[in-house]
């Protein structure tokens, strides 16, 4: 799978994750991004799966959702290269991410 298909995924999923504890919380997107410390824009801007927090952002949901990093990289994980490059794994598929 060429990397940008790649990328997309994880950032599919991520909004997905993001989105569905946000609601779970009880908050819209205006409270996260107060709790959270950042733009509301940059909320819908994940939620919508066009961007992906940098790790400080990620932590700021984390805290303000009240979960666990692992929560918001639910059903993602990385492969490690043992004998070919590693890979992301998205939703159980594996996708080969070139690096």
């Amino acid at each position: 799978m060429p990397e940008r298909q790649i990328r997309r995924a994880v950032a599919e999923r991520f909004a997905a994750n993001v989105r569905r504890l946000r609601e779970q919380a009880g908050l819209n997107q205006g409270e996260l991004a107060f709790r959270a410390d950042i733009h509301r824009t940059q909320i819908s801007l994940i939620e919508g799966g066009r961007r992906v927090g940098r790790l400080d952002t990620v932590i700021k949901l984390a805290g303000a959702l009240g979960v666990g990093v692992e929560e918001l990289a639910e059903g993602m994980s990385w492969e490690p290269a043992e004998w070919a490059s590693g890979g992301f794994k998205v939703d159980g598929r594996e996708d080969e991410a070139g690096g």
